[in-house]
């Protein structure tokens, strides 16, 4: 044996550094879904208001706009030029219009510098939607993207109502700082299974309503209808969730 070995001794690998752990699926999840709901205004923690939860949520009167009046447009301007021979109307025009006013409503905000989320939301979706429409023809088709969103939403938060992951609750527990831990109480995982039902419900009648005017061929019906359950049914299902969410966790008074 060397010296260095018999006056130093062995020498020994310091501590291995400890692995931190990592997130798994629910917990990356429900970040998401919590941080969308926190940029949408709804934060249970925050103490606010319902109708200021609701109207935040809505994007206030600018996010009413840009999510109402480029259908609304496309309706009117196709139920104006209906041709009583043909029974259609001027579907260039139509698309044409409401794609415009989505797109001026982007370039209004980047033009502000304001948060452009929103707004390019509302002209993708737009423009699929016209892109469906002209490539078909069938101004109905309009709507398929929408059927396609509403379907996907619905059965997701069907699905995780009954695998007991409610969507609301991945969302919520990130909100409160619980994370997961909400699925241990009986109370919250009932009231997060009615909520997650209450919103694939709401997609379904959707579907439900609006599929039959579809297959009818009736473009202003199933216009009118899509906004009709837009947004009027949007932000009362919003504020109960919101107040059912805040009512299981009691703000302590300081």
């Amino acid at each position: 044996m060397s010296d260095d070995a018999r006056t130093n001794g062995p020498i020994e690998d310091g501590p291995e550094p400890a692995n931190e752990p990592q997130p798994s699926a629910s917990d990356m999840l429900g970040a998401a879904l919590g941080s969308a709901a926190r940029r949408a205004g709804m934060d249970p923690a925050e103490g606010k208001s319902t109708g200021h939860v609701v109207w935040a949520a809505m994007g206030g009167w600018r996010g009413v706009l840009e999510s109402v009046l480029p259908g609304l447009v496309f309706i009117l301007a196709y139920t104006v030029t209906i041709d009583r021979e043909s029974g259609d109307g001027n579907l260039w025009l139509a698309l044409g219009l409401s794609v415009g006013i989505a797109a001026a409503f982007t370039i209004a905000r980047l033009i502000a510098r304001q948060p452009v989320t929103a707004a390019v939301s509302g002209l993708v979706a737009a423009g699929v939607a016209a892109a469906f429409a002209a490539f078909t023809g069938e101004a109905t088709n309009n709507f398929i993207p929408g059927f396609v969103t509403n379907a996907l939403y619905g059965t997701a938060f069907l699905v995780s109502a009954f695998i007991g992951w409610s969507l609301i609750g991945l969302a919520s527990g990130f909100l409160m700082g619980e994370g997961t831990a909400w699925r241990a109480d009986k109370r919250k995982r009932r009231v997060y299974f009615w909520l997650a039902i209450a919103w694939a419900g709401l997609f379904a009648a959707r579907l439900l309503v609006q599929l039959p005017f579809y297959f009818a061929g009736d473009v202003t019906a199933l216009g009118t209808l899509k906004l009709v359950m837009g947004l009027p049914l949007f932000a009362p299902l919003v504020a109960v969730t919101w107040l059912a969410v805040r009512a299981l966790y009691p703000q302590t008074p300081k």
